[in-house]
């Protein structure tokens, strides 16, 4: 009892934090984003806003640029400490991203200040080793539960998100307390509402409509892999081209551009929220998600601060609604779908996306949903958007992976075989 009441304490006094933190951040975002869609001229600041971001970091970051992989490490091994000026760096950085039109989400934000401020709070309760890694998957369950308004979603997602098939049970009270709380906090103290997508109907379960949600969910494994490859390759590509930072991130910006007037559309700059919503209510263009897709890999490899898992959203609703014609299938039905399941293959958290499916979409297409997460978490194979992800357990017996590898080392495993044959 002593324990639960100290949990319920602590994981209230994180959800506290992470759910203010988010709050004002989703209230400065709808700001910037509002600014720069009255003001399109704003897109040509975009590289100046790239340098001074990276300047930022790089005179005050300190490990800060390591991002959610420097939480998902501290958790791990401890050996690195969270700065608490993780928290403000990123909340400047993203939404000068997004005011100036870069292709970013908002997860990695609210992961982070989570993280930087549970560990501060730990800092000061003197709390042991084991005790701060709990409240660190406290932290990044309250952020993620409080800025998409999915407490069960978010609980999971901290415990699930650290290692590929293991799921860190002891900090399940703590997790759920801070996520539960900072969402109350985020929507009923700060009155901070979530944008709710509609699906009217779910098809009956036939063998017909399973043999065509499994086609589709393969695809969106395939594609949450792709997405994850291309921004990995991009960052490190960048970083060899361009070994000044600030000029690495000038340079991107001005390829954002360029794009924008290659595609001749500003669809894909931001979050992608009209995308998202336009899926549920008519025909998106066949391409929308591979748009999507690259704009947002060219943001993040230029090394601009946000999230992912916004733009995955948005590419796996369009690409949802893009295979319902082809599948003949309700569009709504397959955005949702694609939906959770190209975040599910990008973050490798098939529970966690389930129950974010559940929480969004209602229970009625549980079962499909279970599937097309099950199915993308597999065809995604060993990759990730976090490198710094252990892999617990194999996704296959086939595969033999050293335990405690992280996606990041396999790859670069990978790389030297390749090169040796």
């Amino acid at each position: 009892m002593a324990s639960l009441l100290k949990w319920i304490v602590l994981g209230s006094i994180v959800g506290l934090l992470t759910g203010s933190a988010s709050a004002i951040f989703l209230i400065s975002l709808d700001y910037v984003t509002g600014t720069r869609i009255e003001h399109p001229w704003l897109l040509y600041l975009l590289p100046l806003g790239g340098a001074v971001v990276s300047y930022m970091y790089l005179k005050f970051g300190k490990n800060s640029a390591k991002g959610n992989n420097l939480i998902i490490e501290q958790i791990h091994d401890g050996k690195e400490a969270i700065p608490l000026r993780m928290a403000p760096l990123v909340l400047f950085g993203t939404l000068i991203t997004h005011l100036f039109g870069g292709s970013a989400g908002r997860e990695g934000t609210a992961v982070q200040m989570g993280g930087s401020l549970s560990e501060w709070l730990g800092k000061m309760l003197r709390v042991d080793h084991t005790d701060r890694r709990i409240l660190l998957i406290c932290g990044i369950s309250g952020g993620f539960g409080s800025i998409f308004g999915t407490p069960l979603a978010g609980t999971v997602f901290g415990l699930e998100v650290l290692a590929i098939g293991l799921i860190r049970h002891e900090a399940l009270v703590p997790a759920f307390v801070a996520s539960f709380v900072g969402n109350i906090v985020t929507s009923s103290v700060w009155g901070v509402s979530h944008v709710h997508y509609v699906v009217n109907e779910f098809p009956e379960l036939s063998l017909l409509v399973l043999g065509k949600v499994v086609l589709a969910s393969i695809l969106f494994g395939l594609t949450s892999r792709l997405f994850s490859q291309l921004t990995h390759y991009l960052k490190k590509g960048y970083a060899k081209l361009f070994a000044n930072p600030m000029l690495k991130s000038a340079v991107g910006g001005l390829v954002i551009i360029a794009f924008v007037y290659i595609v001749g559309s500003r669809d894909y700059l931001g979050l992608g929220i009209p995308l998202i919503q336009n899926s549920f209510t008519e025909d998106v263009s066949p391409f929308a998600f591979l748009g999507k897709l690259i704009f947002t890999s060219f943001t993040l490899g230029a090394g601009f601060q946000g999230g992912e898992v916004t733009p995955l959203f948005a590419i796996g609703a369009t690409l949802g609604n893009a295979l319902s014609g082809i599948l003949q299938l309700y569009a709504p039905f397959l955005a949702a779908l694609g939906f959770i399941a190209v975040f599910c293959g990008a973050t490798n958290t098939p529970i966690a996306c389930f129950l974010m499916g559940i929480e969004l979409f209602g229970s009625e297409g549980a079962i499909y949903m279970f599937i097309a997460c099950l199915i993308s978490y597999l065809f995604s194979g060993h990759t990730g958007i976090y490198t710094s992800q252990q892999i617990g357990v194999s996704k296959a017996k086939l595969i033999r992976i050293a335990a405690g590898s992280t996606i990041g080392a396999v790859k670069t495993e990978q790389r030297q075989q390749d090169r040796t044959e």
